[in-house]
């Protein structure tokens, strides 16, 4: 048994920045180091002395996929749906929910582009609590 609070108690400062608008990240008080997703420790000096930071939410787009079918009981109403994985400019990678283009669809996104932090509103964040991201160029 640890002293250290539960997985909630950890991630409820990232959520209600995600509800605010803000896309936060944890930093390491010690060493720097910016970590994506929350976490107890530092992954580079193992401090416990981390805090949150906000960010401007840019960064390159490694890879998506578009949920069309089989999606995941929580989120099988909002299908289809995209995900990506993003490097922030900053350093920490992170899952998160892409924003379709005009048309409704994806076919805008390439690996590799530039991608930015566009929130949504606080009842999607409540219902799906999920970092929301745009193509840079759109």
């Amino acid at each position: 048994m640890t002293n250290e609070p539960i997985m909630h108690d950890l991630t409820v400062d990232y959520y209600a920045s995600l509800a605010e608008g803000r896309l936060t990240v944890q930093q390491c008080g010690d060493c720097g180091q910016k970590i994506m997703y929350p976490r107890y420790r530092c992954t580079n000096c193992f401090s416990s002395n981390l805090g949150w930071v906000e960010e401007t939410g840019e960064g390159i787009l490694h890879s998506f996929t578009i949920q069309r079918l089989g999606a995941p009981s929580d989120f099988g109403a909002d299908g289809p749906y995209a995900v990506g994985i993003v490097k922030l400019d900053s350093g920490p990678q992170m899952l998160g929910r892409l924003w379709p283009g005009e048309d409704g669809t994806w076919d805008h996104y390439k690996c590799d582009d530039r991608v930015v932090f566009k929130s949504t509103d606080p009842d999607e964040i409540a219902v799906h609590p999920a970092a929301w991201f745009a193509s840079a160029s759109a």
